[in-house]
């Protein structure tokens, strides 16, 4: 079992930066891909970034990609997002999302293919 907390979202003018961090409990978090999601206002959940258990391979969704970093320290238990040049439309709650398949090379875009979600972090960006 895993559990996971998001924590450093705010608020932030627009092109300004913020660093989230999602902590998790349990052994295996290092065993598993993770990845970020986010849902703004009015819209469906959607895909952000992943990246391996390893941290050597990483994905990011189109409209993020340039602006956020994607990273993990498996001996603190902890993955992050950092996420610069921030945009109005990047205003949502951001979630963190634990794929539970060991050493998967799967890095999966679909929402149902994570088995373990944290509580979301809101991050507002004003214009």
């Amino acid at each position: 079992q895993v559990q996971l907390v998001e924590s450093g979202g705010g608020l932030v003018q627009a092109g300004g930066s913020l660093r989230l961090s999602c902590a998790a409990s349990g052994r295996t978090f290092r065993l598993y891909n993770i990845g970020w999601f986010r849902q703004a206002p009015g819209k469906e959940r959607e895909f952000v970034a992943v990246i391996s258990w390893s941290g050597s391979t990483t994905y990011y969704a189109d409209s993020v990609k340039g602006r956020f970093t994607i990273s993990r320290d498996n001996a603190k238990n902890t993955m992050y997002l950092q996420m610069n040049s921030l945009k109005p439309e990047d205003t949502a709650i951001y979630y963190c999302a634990a794929r539970g398949v060991a050493y998967s090379t799967y890095y999966p875009r679909e929402e149902n293919q994570y088995d373990y979600w944290g509580q979301g972090a809101q991050v507002t960006v004003s214009s």
